[in-house]
């Protein structure tokens, strides 16, 4: 996918002067400045959390002293408490390290278990039967993860067990009546770090505890407070960045039998556990068992002791993993295939329906559907009369804001900016699709279908040496707020373009200057090998080391390529008359005009002996497309000419008239 770059201000002399004042390369100075890292105390923090960065006080959380004083009483009169978590991997982490932490601190294993809901019975947080259940054993219910939002539920259960609610997310306006709440976006909460997953405030709470009753700050357990964390996208930064340096470097000898189990399954080197391994790898296991059976498993895995039990959980949710990618493929190519008959490029939004779709699994589809379209994506799952969806946004439009505009046609909708949940009535999607659609089409323009690439600055990736990447790698742990650093390069050619992959997936070439070449990888972008070769381009990448038979050489990955300036020629009248007679010309004869730009832009220059760039082709192909000349069959994956019964205009093509204005 094109994509529009943003390259970050360029810092000038004040980069240097952090540099100098650091001791370090321009380049490292220039990644902190466009991170907010402008001062050398604060690069020293940054670079060296473990030692540099402090963590705060816990009771300077609000509620945190009145919930320590409930949860140290009842641990000191043999009460029973309750850990009730939510479904995903920073409640199940959430959940997990505060047993630890109790056990720790005398409670007896029958005096304290967990409670993660099942997420398609009972839905997200308290739900009013399993608190009343929880309530005939627990003196103390501790929720971790969430419990903000449930006020109702809290105070229906009054009297019958006391309540403590730790919680990150944003407080509604009414707070749970209960003991106490823990959470720092509280009003009046003066706690300096917002950014604290759940396992955060449960890690807070932990320290809270053993401060209190030991006299000595907790830190145990910090490898599952860095999963839940990175699992969590929260930004890595402040306490974050520093919970996260800590554990993934004590995740690599962990004494946490489950998680071991964990890494082993997942096939992870123990030794070099990275955000990306976490995200990627540990993380969707975990969450697989949300998602496919009960969260629960999870919580087993991450506390149980017995190294037996924890092998066999993990093979189970790896082989849960592994149904949810199925289930994933599946629902993707039917949603695929209900969009294949559709001009996907003009819907100002994607809304797709299938019978029984896993409800699990549907936001995951809609995120494939965003990255491979960058269009606002709903999937509904139909189940009779009543339809529940997962929604994923792009940039540009506030899902959240969009459903409400839409409400008339919904029974319930909740969620954020980029993310949101819905259930209608099945008779409703047709009128939901077409108003979702309008108000789509109503506050996006066309620029806002085009995604961004956040680019440091330009630097050419043979440049790059290996002082450099392991440099810039003091900027890792990599995640929300501290993202991976892209590089740009113009104007440049690749060689030796070649398919790799088992099934020739993946596009592997180079790039070279005077003095040097470098290796590059697109996955996913094997097809487009001929047109590496052919055209110049512009290329959005990250460095990275090949270490290969004890050699350790430089590599680039590729994010983003777009066509070179030289390259980005839009197509004047001549032009497009000869691409029109082009493809009149195929039809003619009766050649299939494909779908593929690339293809017809090759067989142009086969059949007329002169060369046009793809972006030349495919704005001509739009161009004739918005004047019905051209009309996609994407059932039979090709174009028909249309011939015109009048002289073609231009100027009724919304392309055309932006081309021309741009040149103007």
């Amino acid at each position: 996918m094109i994509k529009r770059w943003n390259i970050l201000p360029d810092a000038g002399e004040a980069a240097k002067e952090l540099a100098d004042a650091l001791g370090v390369s321009d380049v490292l100075a220039r990644l902190l400045w466009n991170r907010g890292i402008k001062t050398a105390d604060a690069a020293k923090i940054f670079l060296d959390p473990e030692h540099r960065q402090e963590f705060y006080a816990p009771f300077r959380m609000k509620g945190m002293q009145v919930a320590t004083d409930r949860i140290v009483r009842a641990i000191q009169n043999g009460e029973h408490i309750t850990i009730y978590g939510d479904y995903d991997v920073d409640g199940m982490t959430s959940s997990s390290l505060l047993y630890h932490c109790l056990r720790a601190l005398g409670v007896a294993e029958d005096d304290v278990d967990i409670y993660i809901p099942d997420r398609f019975r009972e839905g997200y947080g308290f739900n009013a039967a399993a608190l009343e259940k929880i309530a005939e054993r627990a003196d103390l219910l501790v929720s971790v993860d969430c419990g903000i939002s449930c006020a109702a539920e809290v105070a229906a259960v009054a009297g019958k067990m006391d309540i403590v609610v730790t919680d990150h997310h944003i407080p509604g306006k009414d707070v749970p009546d209960c003991v106490a709440v823990v959470n720092p976006h509280q009003d009046d909460d003066t706690y300096p770090d917002k950014n604290l997953a759940g396992v955060g405030v449960a890690f807070k709470l932990c320290d809270a505890l053993s401060r209190t009753l030991t006299g000595k700050p907790w830190n145990k357990g910090l490898e599952l407070v860095a999963l839940g964390t990175v699992a969590d996208v929260v930004p890595l930064v402040g306490e974050n960045r520093k919970i996260v340096r800590m554990g993934l470097h004590r995740m690599t000898a962990t004494e946490n039998t489950g998680l071991s189990a964990l890494i082993a399954v997942a096939e992870k080197d123990a030794k070099h556990i990275s955000t990306e391994a976490v995200g990627f790898h540990l993380a969707p296991r975990l969450n697989a068992a949300g998602r496919m059976e009960n969260a629960m498993l999870g919580a087993r895995l991450l506390t149980t002791s017995d190294a037996h039990e924890a092998e066999e959980l993990a093979e189970h949710l790896d082989a849960l993993n592994r149904e949810r990618q199925s289930v994933e493929r599946d629902i993707l190519a039917k949603a695929e295939e209900q969009l294949a008959g559709q001009d996907v490029a003009a819907l100002p939004a994607i809304v797709v329906a299938g019978e029984h779709w896993h409800p699990g699994v549907i936001g995951i589809v809609a995120s494939r559907l965003v990255e491979k379209y960058y269009k606002p994506v709903i999937l509904l799952s139909v189940d009779g009369d009543v339809a529940k969806g997962s929604c994923r946004s792009i940039e540009r439009l506030h899902m959240h804001d969009a459903l409400a505009a839409c409400k008339a046609h919904l029974l319930r909708f909740g969620g954020h900016a980029q993310a949101a949940g819905l259930s209608l009535a099945t008779k409703n999607i047709d009128a939901f699709r077409k108003a979702f659609c309008d108000y789509a089409a109503a506050h996006l323009t066309p620029d806002d279908y085009v995604p961004e690439a956040n680019i440091e600055f330009e630097m050419h990736p043979a440049s790059v040496t290996l002082d450099l990447i392991d440099e810039i790698a003091q900027l890792e742990p990599y995640g929300e707020g501290n993202p991976l650093p892209l590089f740009g390069v113009k104007d440049v050619r690749g060689t030796d373009a070649r398919q790799i992959g088992s099934e020739g997936q993946h596009l592997k070439f180079a790039i070279t200057s005077r003095a040097n070449s470098v290796d590059m990888l697109w996955w996913s972008h094997g097809s487009l090998a001929s047109l590496v070769n052919a055209e110049p381009l512009d290329l959005v990448y990250r460095p990275a080391v090949n270490e290969w038979q004890g050699r350790r050489m430089v590599q680039g990955f590729i994010d983003s390529v777009r066509p070179a300036a030289s390259a980005r020629i839009f197509p004047d009248r001549t032009t497009l008359v000869n691409i029109y007679k082009f493809l009149l010309g195929k039809q003619q004869l009766g050649e299939k005009l494909t779908l593929d730009p690339w293809r017809l832009t090759q067989d142009y220059a086969r059949l007329t002996h002169q060369r046009i760039p793809l972006y030349t082709m495919k704005a001509g192909l739009q161009i004739f497309s918005e004047l019905h000349i051209l009309v996609a069959s994407f059932d039979e994956e090709q174009y028909h000419i249309e011939v015109p019964k009048e002289k073609m205009n231009l100027e009724a093509s919304e392309t055309w008239r932006r081309g021309q204005e741009k040149a103007q």
